[in-house]
């Protein structure tokens, strides 16, 4: 009698097992939000079919940061200096405009030392999805406020932060990104969702994801803990996607949803919205999001995209292949140019 074959691992699209898009062992604390996103982060590359090798990892400094390292280690990875990896990322995608940019951040890397570069980031509108692991504070220096803790929150020190705080979202949504959403790392459907529909955008996308600190921000009077979000939480709507892979045949009660064609095709769509909510609408945005703050809401969702907007590398009008694999005969001018430029100014 044959022996019956033992099957093989479940593989997707393009034929690979999930293990093949992990990392490494994290390092993090027990229940950090911060794992998560990055377990979110695997079955959306997964899910979507991505080739691992073609996606650039890019990180600053901070708990937040170390988190490339505990995905996708097959892929091209860069942890740059505190505050800088805007800057990096975008010179990366200028060279080669073919790969998938990924950038992990914190609240202190991008609203602090970073927002700089971040506030020029969101600008460009570069084709990056720039994740926030957003726990409001200082993760590595002993839990100090970052520039996202809200008024009034409290360390476990019992000390109370007067600062009022930046709302990374409202800023990245008044420069010009073309996807902001935010989410709660606890909430697995909602940030694999997103995270999914980010994938097929083209453009600058940013989520501020809540991701409480297990070990400095998850007491009572956190605004950044478990507790907190799950009692303060308001979903601006359901949240689906359906990749352009897959048979698109989908049916709403008219006025139930709104509709959103990516550029590669797949549809995101925001089911039961609040009334009068336009995403594609920048001022109703900024005001939902301003009215949530009022009234000491965390709202999640996708608050605004804007799948028209051309994108940095589209402005800049390159040439069709990456810069990066461009000849030198292409990129350096011959010795007779400079002679002749000097011999005009001779």
């Amino acid at each position: 009698m044959a022996a019956t074959a033992t099957p093989g691992p479940k593989v997707n699209r393009i034929g690979l097992p999930v293990l093949e898009y992990r990392g490494g062992k994290t390092t993090l604390c027990a229940g950090c939000g911060h794992n998560a996103i990055s377990e979110r982060i695997i079955d959306a590359l997964y899910e979507m079919g991505v080739q691992p090798e073609r996606v650039m990892k890019l990180s600053g400094i901070g708990c937040s940061s170390k988190s490339p390292a505990y995905f996708l280690s097959r892929a091209h990875s860069f942890n740059s200096v505190h505050g800088r990896m805007p800057s990096v990322a975008t010179g990366a995608l200028l060279a080669n405009r073919t790969m998938m940019g990924l950038g992990v951040s914190g609240d202190g890397d991008t609203a602090s030392i970073g927002i700089g570069q971040f506030v020029h980031l969101m600008r460009r509108n570069l084709n990056l999805i720039y994740i926030i692991e957003d726990n409001g504070v200082y993760g590595l220096t002993k839990g100090q406020f970052s520039a996202t803790a809200d008024i009034g929150s409290k360390l476990k020190t019992g000390v109370v932060n007067d600062l009022p705080a930046i709302d990374t979202c409202s800023l990245a949504i008044q420069l010009g990104a073309t996807f902001v959403g935010r989410s709660f790392s606890g909430d697995k459907k909602q940030l694999l969702t997103m995270l999914k529909a980010a994938m097929a955008h083209k453009g600058t996308v940013m989520l501020d994801v809540i991701s409480p600190c297990v070990t400095f921000n998850d007491h009572e009077g956190s605004t950044r803990s478990y507790k907190y979000m799950q009692d303060h939480e308001e979903p601006v709507g359901e949240v689906g996607f359906v990749p352009s892979f897959e048979e698109i045949d989908v049916e709403y009660e008219e006025g139930s949803s709104f509709d959103v064609e990516m550029h590669d095709g797949s549809h995101l769509r925001l089911k039961k919205l609040p009334e009068n909510y336009d995403p594609t609408d920048r001022a109703v945005a900024v005001r939902t999001l301003m009215e949530a703050h009022e009234n000491n809401e965390i709202l999640t969702g996708v608050f605004y995209i804007d799948t028209q907007k051309p994108a940095f590398t589209d402005l800049l009008n390159l040439v069709d292949e990456p810069l990066a694999l461009l000849p030198q005969s292409r990129t350096r001018p011959p010795k007779k140019v400079l002679d002749e430029v000097m011999s005009k100014h001779l």
